[in-house]
């Protein structure tokens, strides 16, 4: 395999050359040469001063240096969903199958079972899909290293104008994220909180080393370490231990006790602010109780009461 990407890449090398390259002797890439004739691989010998080995003229690898695995991770695609937000229109499923066909027949089988056993969905189980109506613009300007000038609703709901320099799209699940640079700065625009977009006629020069996927890794992991945490010790009834497990969108279970007698773990759960562990803890009433902070357990009561009397008024 080594041989036959440096004769594609390189037209033309010595025994010596691919020897060196190869870190092997010259009577293994000889017997090397033998195999790959066996193989039906046209390798030709050319003698003289300007000799060598090299592939005969028009043939391609159709490998072209990728490894089994390497073939295989083509054949995992994102969502359709995604593809069409992107203009992608062509079905995966047409795509996989071209891709097949120009996969060598030894690995075909090999390739087609990691298609029939993974599929990938990136969506939620209850599909919402986000409002993307200026994706198409930001991805035009994304192409094109044009500025972009978007009106952009913050966290507060506040919509202000902004002119940046786009980068990248990510995707993050089913909601995509222009990662664009302002006034030399890096940051990211929710797409679906840009209400309006337009591309300026003014091209901009991309950081020289910017890679996206490496920004992005490094920009969840700062902004997951910047998330403020509201810990909570907190009686758990048993019955809900499961439950737990398939309702904590909002909570971290930092640790958990062993049961005492009458069957109650003590634990500790880790949210992001006082508002969302009274929310969460509410919702298992009875089944779960807080023994600190005090103001918490204040701040449930007082809900609960607010709840009770809401309900009195008919």
């Amino acid at each position: 395999m080594n041989i036959m990407i440096l004769l594609q890449n390189k037209g033309k090398m010595t025994a010596k050359e691919l020897s060196s390259e190869l870190e092997v002797s010259d009577r293994t890439i000889l017997r090397d040469m033998d195999a790959l004739t066996n193989a039906g691989i046209p390798v030709v010998s050319e003698r003289g001063k300007e000799g060598g080995w090299r592939l005969l003229d028009n043939f391609r690898s159709k490998l072209s240096g990728l490894s089994l695995d390497d073939m295989k991770s083509l054949f995992l695609f994102p969502s359709e969903e995604l593809l069409e937000d992107l203009g992608l229109n062509n079905t995966p499923l047409d795509t996989r199958h071209k891709l097949v066909e120009a996969v060598p027949a030894a690995y075909r089988d090999e390739v087609q079972a990691m298609w029939e056993r993974i599929h990938i969905d990136s969506g939620t189980w209850k599909q919402s899909r986000e409002n993307a109506d200026a994706l198409h613009t930001v991805l035009q300007a994304v192409w094109d290293s044009k500025r972009l000038n978007i009106n952009y609703e913050q966290a507060d709901g506040e919509q202000k104008e902004r002119l940046v320099e786009p980068l990248g799209l990510v995707a993050k699940g089913n909601t995509w994220y222009l990662v664009a640079s302002r006034n030399d700065m890096m940051r990211n625009y929710r797409v679906s909180r840009i209400h309006h977009a337009k591309v300026i006629n003014e091209t901009f020069k991309r950081p020289v080393h910017f890679n996206l996927g490496a920004y992005w890794e490094q920009s969840k992991a700062e902004f997951v370490q910047n998330l403020p945490t509201y810990d909570v010790e907190v009686e758990i009834h048993p019955e809900i231990m499961n439950r737990m497990k398939f309702t904590a969108k909002f909570v971290q279970v930092i640790n958990t006790e062993k049961p005492r007698g009458d069957k109650w773990i003590a634990a500790t759960l880790r949210f992001h602010n006082e508002l969302e562990a009274a929310e969460y803890i509410l919702g298992f009433a009875n089944k779960m109780k807080v023994v600190s902070p005090k103001s918490l357990t204040d701040k449930i009561v007082s809900s609960a009461m607010s709840v009770i009397d809401f309900y009195n008024r008919d």
